[in-house]
């Protein structure tokens, strides 16, 4: 027993002696390697009778773990100290990992209106934005959706608190087709239904006298809600108003959008006939599909290979009321406007199949389908940069 107390003494007098990670490895191997004084210290117990490994052998396990234990402790201190030393010495050390701040993502929905913006300013487009609580008139009205027109069930509108207009009256005269006196109208407001109000603010704006090329991205809202409807949500309207303006050029800024914007150069479209107040002749705009690999692909002839067409926006020849509206001369004038859902957009493109998801702030969301702010498209990085 003696020898063994004294054995252990002089084990952990040579680790705390020693100043190097070498030194601690030799005391590590005079103790514990195969040729060990501990080592064969514990070699001797299968020669023991049962008595003396009784009362011996707790002796010498409990010397190997006090041995192992000092030896764990002083490499952990004598790395500390080097670290300290390295530090002190160094004025950076590229060894040790960076602390990355907690960093936020640009959501889908912005990344794709930033997408948009460049994809259109390329086309000449200037980005055009407008109040989100508009008045009756710039929302419905001037639209071609006077307040008899039937096109106003189509949407299901938040009303806000109606005053009463100036002179008492509660609502505003008409001037025989519709349309309200845009003097005295009643200022009756709502929660915009469509981004469309601002094609009637930027014509007004350029005074009926020159050309107009704008797009007009923002929030929306109706009262609807499911996985593919929500409350709030955005759209992005574009118009085009100028001398000998065709349904040619609107399919062909239709194309040139949308090859760039799912960046793939087999995209086809299909102009279905179809009805909105605001434009005449008007059409929903189909984009065909094919199937790969069991999924749906955006690209393709449409209707081949498994494929098929799926409808992405509506268009149109701007309504002659709605240019008159506008403060132009509907004899002189032409031109298209159209509008689709931006989060249906990101949705087709990167891979999204519940639209309450971009609403619901869920951070595991955000963090697997948000964009580093270094992903945002500019014009000399270009889109998908």
């Amino acid at each position: 027993m003696t020898d063994l107390d004294q054995l252990q003494s002089d084990l952990l007098g040579q680790i705390d002696a020693a100043a190097t990670p070498e030194a601690i490895e030799a005391v590590r191997v005079a103790a514990l390697g195969k040729s060990g004084s501990v080592t064969g210290l514990l070699k001797t117990l299968g020669a023991m009778s049962p008595e003396e490994r009784q009362t011996t052998g707790p002796r010498i396990h409990g010397l190997r773990e006090a041995v192992t234990a000092a030896l764990t402790a002083r490499k952990a201190a004598l790395e500390r100290a080097a670290l300290d030393a390295r530090l002190a010495s160094e004025t950076l050390d590229m060894t040790l990992p960076a602390d990355v701040p907690p960093t936020g993502t640009i959501h889908p929905v912005s990344q794709v209106m930033d997408e948009l913006a460049e994809i259109f300013a390329d086309l000449g487009f200037a980005v055009a934005t407008g109040p989100e609580i508009e008045d009756d008139w710039y929302n419905f009205t001037a639209l071609n959706i006077p307040e008899t027109h039937p096109a106003r069930a189509m949407h299901d509108t938040f009303y806000l608190e109606e005053p009463r207009a100036a002179g008492g009256r509660q609502s505003p005269p008409s001037d025989g087709d519709g349309f309200a006196d845009a003097a005295v109208r009643a200022e009756r407001m709502v929660l915009r239904t469509h981004t469309s109000p601002v094609q009637i603010r930027a014509m007004q704006a350029a005074g009926g006298q020159q050309p107009v090329r704008i797009i007009a991205p923002g929030r929306t809202y109706r009262s609807d809600s499911d996985a593919t409807h929500t409350p709030m949500f955005h759209q992005v309207e574009g118009l085009v108003i100028d001398k000998g303006i065709t349904l040619g050029h609107l399919k062909w800024t239709l194309e040139t959008f949308l090859k760039a914007f799912f960046e793939r150069d087999d995209i086809v479209l299909r102009l279905r006939p179809s009805y909105f107040p605001f434009t005449e002749p008007s059409a929903e705009v189909d984009i065909g599909y094919s199937i790969v690999g069991g999924k749906r692909v955006i690209g393709g002839s449409g209707g081949g290979n498994g494929g098929g067409w799926m409808e992405v926006l509506g268009s149109g020849m701007v309504h002659r009321k709605v240019i008159a509206a506008g403060g132009y001369d509907p004899d002189e004038w032409q031109g298209f406007a159209f509008g689709c859902g931006i989060d249906r957009l990101a949705m087709l493109k990167y891979g999204m199949d519940d639209l309450r998801a971009f609403f619901d702030g869920d951070i595991r969301w955000l963090k697997h389908y948000g964009f580093s702010a270094l992903d945002v498209p500019t014009l000399s990085g270009g889109v998908g940069a």
